[in-house]
């Protein structure tokens, strides 16, 4: 049978260092603050920190050591790495009979033996010594050895990152100083971190990607809709930077298994920016994107979204009806929002009340009553909308129809006097009605209560800086969207040359190009007749329709785009698109 352990009250008790009734004084606290006697002891004064050491050494049946008169191995951090004797706060004595001779202040932690044992694989003979002699003799011999050297490494980083900065690579810079300072300080990494989202919202990028690869992470910035990367940073960097950007928007750093979501809230250049941000698990570790949401994005107005004087027309007239639908088709990206929140900000006078439906409330606006959808508690879109209805609105905005039910609930407040706004994902505008009797909405419903559809794209706009006639355009690009060498006679391309203003894309800004169709009676019947996508597309063109690639067009011909960029953005039937 094991010899039982004494009990450290006892051993202090008959050593004559404790008087009984400070002890039991001392047990019946413990027991109350459920910290150990022995730290009770120490924050009464009755002992101090020596000689509770010498206790603990005696009640383990452990070696008690006095630091101040052992040596200890000069070569101490090549037996035990500086972090994990910093981390447990222990010291190696040497080596025994091929076991560690360790120092160590709590025989009770076998965490932090078995981490030891586990990292170092080996056996351990442990001694006791208090655990502020053992801190302090790491902090004022083991860190003075390596002081010189770190000192001598800190110069040469900084001596690096000085002439990165100087050639324009500030985020290699500053990764490069956050390397050199891994676990010492987190104001490198907070610099990093801040580096990344100012050099983006200055280049006007949309989203942040920071990504994880086998053997860096690569940082890449979303401009006028194209992904540039712009910086690798080191692998050893991975940990703390996506922490950082974790404890930024009030996400769990402790959960690596699940998509996360949060919010970022900065003031850049005088602006409150906010940024959605998003994270998700991958082999080599959470990707991290950050969708940048500029109070200016939205802000910019009707006339600036790029309509050509006749869609202007069109769009005015369409929004200023007393009711109906009207929708705005797109993929993701395409700015169906800015178009959307464009024509309620026209509309927001006190004398409507304007209600929205999102999901998330990206933008908040003054005069509109915003909601947003929570699915983790049941509150969806077509609640929403019930609820609404009954709170007797001018316009509603519903942020995206996905499916039957909510586009039943839209149609009826759209046939009982109310203006609907909404979105939907399809190609092109015709799209939308077939879209809608596929969802299982009665086609005589889509054919009396949708207004107008309107399909739009972002193109990126020509770099003012830059800008020079094309004399030699793909004429693959040309063929594919019906320019041939008669028009060129008459009207010219261009394209950017590429400079420091635009990061030498060629390009700056974007702007949309449209598709609008309008209802009318030839089309309604056919939409009650259910007629095939094609049938609705053609009939939309005999009455006046441009398509989005003829917008496109009349764009590059005025100068704003090129024809390589229609291409990528528009779909051509019976050709190839790269």
């Amino acid at each position: 049978m094991a010899k039982q352990r004494k009990r450290l009250g006892e051993i202090l008790y008959k050593a004559k260092l404790v008087e009984k009734q400070a002890l039991i004084n001392a047990i019946k606290t413990s027991k109350t603050s459920k910290k150990r006697l022995g730290q009770v002891l120490l924050e009464l004064g009755l002992i101090d920190e020596d000689t509770l050491a010498k206790a603990i050494a005696k009640q383990f049946g452990l070696q008690y050591v006095n630091l101040d008169t052992t040596q200890i191995p000069s070569d101490a951090s090549t037996i035990i790495p500086q972090e994990l004797m910093k981390r447990h706060n222990v010291l190696p004595l040497g080596m025994n009979n091929g076991k560690l001779r360790l120092v160590i202040s709590d025989p009770l932690d076998l965490e932090m033996m078995d981490a030891i044992r586990f990292r170092l694989n080996t056996e351990m003979e442990c001694s006791v010594a208090s655990p502020s002699k053992i801190r302090s003799f790491f902090e004022d011999t083991v860190d003075e050895a390596s002081k010189e050297e770190s000192d001598r490494l800190r110069h040469s980083i900084d001596a690096t990152a000085a002439e990165l900065a100087e050639v324009g690579q500030e985020l290699q810079a500053e990764a490069l100083r956050a390397q050199g300072t891994a676990g010492d300080d987190d104001a490198p990494i907070i610099r990093l971190v801040n580096l990344i989202i100012d050099n983006a919202y200055y280049m006007r990028a949309s989203d942040i990607h920071v990504e994880p690869m086998s053997d860096r992470v690569r940082v890449r910035y979303r401009v006028d809709g194209v992904c540039l990367e712009r910086d690798n940073i080191p692998k050893s960097m991975q940990a703390p930077l996506v922490t950082r950007f974790k404890i930024l928007s009030g996400m769990d750093i402790a959960e690596k298994r699940l998509p996360q979501d949060g919010r970022i809230k900065r003031n850049i250049g005088g602006q409150d920016i906010d940024f959605r941000v998003s994270s998700l698990p991958g082999n080599h570790g959470p990707s991290v994107v950050l969708r940048i949401l500029r109070p200016d994005a939205v802000n910019i107005g009707i006339e600036s979204l790029g309509f050509e004087q006749n869609n202007y027309e069109r769009f005015q007239r369409i929004i200023k009806r007393p009711n109906g639908i009207f929708l705005v088709t797109g993929p993701t990206g395409s700015g169906k929002t800015t178009t959307l929140y464009a024509a309620l900000q026209e509309l927001n006078k006190p004398d409507k009340k304007i209600i929205t439906a999102e999901d998330p409330v990206e933008y908040n606006f003054d005069g509109m009553n915003q909601c947003q959808v929570k699915e983790d508690i049941d509150l969806t879109f077509d609640k929403i909308l019930r609820a609404m209805l009954r709170q007797a609105p001018n316009i509603i905005l519903i942020g995206e129809i996905r499916d039957g039910v909510v586009a039943d609930i839209a149609i009826q407040a759209a046939l009982t006097g109310h203006l609907v706004f909404s979105t939907l994902h399809t190609n092109d505008a015709p799209s939308a009605i077939t879209r809608l009797i596929d969802m299982g909405v009665k086609p005589f419903l889509v054919a009396s209560s949708i207004q107008a559809i309107m399909a739009q794209r972002l193109v990126r706009i020509i770099c003012k800086k830059c800008k020079v006639v094309d004399e030699n355009a793909d004429p693959y690009h040309l063929q594919s969207l019906g320019i041939t060498p008669e028009v060129l006679e008459k009207e010219h391309v261009y394209k950017g040359a590429g400079c420091s203003q635009c990061q030498n894309t060629g390009y700056k800004g974007r702007l949309a190009i449209f598709e609008m169709f309008e209802m009318n009676n030839e089309i309604r019947e056919l939409a009650f007749a259910k007629a095939p996508t094609t049938e609705l597309r053609k009939a939309a063109r005999a009455s006046g329709m441009n398509t989005l690639m003829q917008d496109g067009v009349l764009k590059i011909f005025k100068g704003i785009t090129t024809p390589a960029e229609v291409v990528r953005i528009t779909q051509t039937e019976g050709v190839a698109v790269n």
